[in-house]
Order: C-alpha cells, then structure tokens, then sequence
C-alpha cells in the first residue's frame, strides 16, 4: 500500500534542490525515502567530492579523478534544473500532484522565484565549469596518447 505524503510546498522544495539536491534530499522531500531516482544522488556525488580530494592532494595529473569531479558537476545541475523545473511548475499543476486535498492553494511567491534565480545562476555556472574540466582533461590525455 503506497504511503500518502502530506502537502509539499513548492519554494522549499526549489530550496532543497538548491542547497543539498546534490544528495537527492528534494526528491526524499516530495516522494520519501522510497524514491529510487532519489537514491542515485548520494554515490555519484560522494564519488565526484573523492576526485576533488584526489585532485588536490596528488595535483591535477590523476586521471582517476578526471572521472570523478565531473560526476559531482553534473549531479549538482541536475539538481539544479530540478529546482528550476519545481520553481516554475504553474501553480495548478503543483497542487493537483504535491497538494491534493491541501486547505489552501498554493501562490508562487518570492521563495520559489529567488529559488529558481540562484539555482540558473549555480547550475549554469557548475555545468560550464564541468564542461570546461572534462573537456580540458579530455583534451590533454589525447595530446599525450599522440606524443608518445
């Protein structure tokens, strides 16, 4: 029997996806910790933190973490256009998914726009600079495969 959710509200849902999206913390918000997608956040993101470590304590050369660091970027812009995504969602459309039966419908109101402005500006930023890493490192390791 699947579990009845109370109401969720749109702008702290935004700010989940904001702050800690990046574990999957707003897709345990809105559906529990049941959620499979959920799920897959924490590992790749974990994995993405342990290239950056890498990175920093054995220089810039360690291919393995030239894998890693992209996996956080991209978790991060994933959660970030799903705080986009959740911020922008019409009224209407949240209340008949996330509010059902809920008192009072639900006004979109600085919360979720100010949400939906600092995850365009982190997410925009974080996927540039993921693209820009991954395609630099792609860039030097074939230099190096043809050099020797």
């Amino acid at each position: 029997m699947p579990t009845v959710l109370p109401a969720r509200s749109k702008a702290l849902a935004a700010w989940l996806a904001v702050a800690l999206g990046w574990l999957g913390v707003h897709r345990f918000y809105l559906r529990g910790p049941g959620d499979r997608l959920g799920w897959l956040f924490p590992l790749p993101s974990l994995l993405g933190l342990w290239g950056l470590w890498r990175v920093r304590e054995l220089g810039q050369d360690d291919r393995l973490a030239w894998l890693l660091v992209p996996m956080l970027g991209l978790t991060v812009t994933v959660a970030m256009l799903s705080a986009i995504v959740y911020a922008l969602t019409p009224d209407e459309r949240w209340d008949e998914r996330w509010r059902a039966g809920a008192a009072q419908p639900t006004r979109t109101g600085w919360g979720a726009v100010g949400a939906a402005v600092v995850a365009l500006l982190l997410g925009g930023g974080v996927l540039m600079a993921t693209l820009a890493y991954g395609g630099t490192r792609l860039f030097e390791w074939q230099t190096n495969a043809s050099a020797d």
